[in-house]
């Protein structure tokens, strides 16, 4: 329903970023994926089969980190644009990458996974950019086995929060959408039908010599998908004011590189093995209680 949608994305504008071809993964999402994988280390549930989610905008470099971390394990690599991934790990992979993926490339490169089938979900800087987490966390926990578990990191709503107050002095819609709080990401795992989910979050501060710097990184982050946006294109005059107010408000005041605030979440929660539910009426021979009562007052040793 769409009172279940985040109320500060467009679904039209995610599905449009969606489909458009990633040709390289942006080097923030490849640092992302080296910290998230580090944190491999503190699970030891076993894993045969994962799947990765549009590893070609989550990153090909963290693919392979995983990949080393569970050598003997079968990667899956899920995407809505299989074509424009395959592309992306041609251009972009190492060459024994290469290699590989085009071995695999008829069996590992899905759509969706087999069903109750992977102990592990990877999923890299991709929640926060969906209109419809809520099935985005549903298909994690459909490909999932029990006791499977998801990692995934995304943005948090401290990302640009020196871009955002500059548009809100300068009297412009918002930059970009607001990202989801790490509690809430919490609850609706929860919601999802995933158990124990573990959250943490910490802020980059990234520098930029020139706003004409930044502003090409932010375009290689992603789209403003606030459903509030600029309706249309900017002239150069708006350009030229932008960039002359990243200059003026985003330098520390002894001067230096810009300066703009990321804030990473990074979560993972188990797929719980199911539970039985009671049946409204329940029947219990007596014998069997006898039984069990028998056993309650028995003393210890005794036969």
């Amino acid at each position: 329903m769409a009172t279940d949608l985040p109320p500060t994305i467009d679904p039209s504008a995610a599905r449009r970023w969606a489909a458009r071809p990633h040709a390289r993964t942006p080097w923030l999402h490849e640092e992302v994926a080296r910290r998230m994988a580090e944190r491999l280390a503190v699970i030891r549930l076993p894993v045969r089969r994962w799947a990765h989610w549009e590893p070609a905008r989550s990153g090909l470099a963290g693919h392979e980190l995983v990949a080393a971390h569970y050598p003997d394990a079968e990667s899956f690599r899920v995407s809505a644009q299989a074509g424009h991934a395959l592309s992306a790990i041609e251009k972009e992979a190492t060459p024994w990458w290469r290699r590989w993926a085009r071995a695999a490339q008829a069996r590992a490169l899905v759509a969706a996974p087999p069903e109750g089938a992977m102990q592990l979900v990877w999923a890299n800087m991709l929640a926060h950019q969906v209109a419809d987490p809520q099935a985005l966390l549903a298909d994690w926990h459909r490909v999932l086995s029990p006791d499977g578990f998801v990692m995934f990191s995304c943005l948090g709503p401290d990302t640009l929060r020196e871009l955002r107050a500059l548009y809100a002095a300068e009297g412009w819609p918002p930059p970009a959408q607001a990202f989801t709080d790490m509690h809430d990401w919490g609850d609706q795992l929860v919601a999802a039908g995933f158990a124990e989910p573990v959250m943490d979050m910490e802020h980059l501060t990234l520098t930029y010599d020139t706003p004409a710097r930044l502003l090409a990184e932010l375009r290689e982050l992603g789209r403003n998908q606030h459903p509030g946006r600029h309706a249309a294109l900017r002239a150069p005059a708006w350009r030229r004011r932008l960039e002359t107010a990243l200059d003026e408000r985003l330098r520390p005041p002894g001067g230096g590189p810009l300066r703009l605030t990321f804030e990473l979440i990074y979560g993972h929660a188990l797929k719980a093995a199911p539970r039985h539910a009671l049946a409204p009426e329940t029947a219990i021979p007596l014998t069997a209680m006898q039984d069990a009562l028998r056993q309650r007052h028995r003393k210890p040793g005794a036969p």
